[in-house]
């Protein structure tokens, strides 16, 4: 068994894996050694993988001290080729994801789109060479966003009830949030596609399920692309 720990900016996922397949996930608050030895459960575990968005702190040198784990950073040794102009700032779970989508897609040029605190947008060709991307505010950071720097404007949540014209200054939010956001996704589609009609896109994190809903059939949504890339980075080190 193999334990695979992926920290975030808002929470923890961990997951435990037997060779390719996943056998168990969880969504932790606090990545504490306690929270993982109790998702874990005394199972045997062979090899383990960390990766951070945040600084190694004194929580994760317990985990790392505890499983001998594999700690992610712009050294680690990867089954894809990294051309990038700074890889010591390259987001680990952008690495993660586009290691997951290469291995789902081999031989196919991918744009991957993992939607979360952040939305970055992350490219890896068919020879498995990771150009770059962007990154933008994700849906609730939008939100945040529009109240906290325009103090009368209410804070706003996502809704399925997303009109292209708002009729009150409340759906005049969400439009210009969910309908913004996804007018970003398309117009990126449209050009990658433009390039090469058989890109295939695949969209991950938590708010995933939002482009996969209005976006339709023209995506591959997958929850669990960036665990399933550590999973496979970590099996690349062993």
């Amino acid at each position: 068994m193999k334990l695979i720990i992926d920290i975030g900016n808002t929470a923890v996922k961990v997951a435990i894996f037997k060779g390719k397949k996943l056998q168990n996930t969880t969504i932790l608050n606090e990545c504490t050694l306690q929270n993982i030895l109790g998702f874990v459960n005394n199972k045997d575990i062979s090899g383990t993988i960390i990766s951070s968005v945040k600084d190694i702190n004194a929580d994760i040198k317990k985990l790392i001290h505890h499983f001998d784990a594999l700690f992610l950073d712009f050294t680690t040794l990867l089954p894809i080729i990294i051309d990038y102009k700074t890889p010591n700032t390259l987001g680990k779970d952008r690495i993660a994801a586009v290691v997951g989508a290469s291995v789902l897609f081999p031989k196919q040029d991918v744009l991957v789109f993992d939607a979360g605190t952040c939305l970055t947008i992350d490219f890896i060709t068919k020879e498995k060479i990771y150009k770059g991307g962007r990154i933008s505010p994700g849906i609730a950071m939008r939100y945040k966003a529009l109240h906290q720097f325009a103090e009368q404007l209410p804070l706003c949540s996502s809704s399925s009830e997303s009109v292209l014209i708002g009729y009150d200054t409340e759906s005049s939010i969400i439009s210009g949030v969910q309908q913004g956001i996804l007018s970003e996704v398309r117009d990126i589609i449209n050009v990658y596609k433009k390039e090469n009609k058989e890109t295939i896109i695949c969209v991950t994190g938590g708010d995933c399920f939002f482009f996969e809903k209005e976006l339709k059939n023209s995506i591959f949504a997958n929850p669990f692309l960036v665990i399933e890339g550590l999973n496979e980075i970590l099996d690349y080190n062993e």
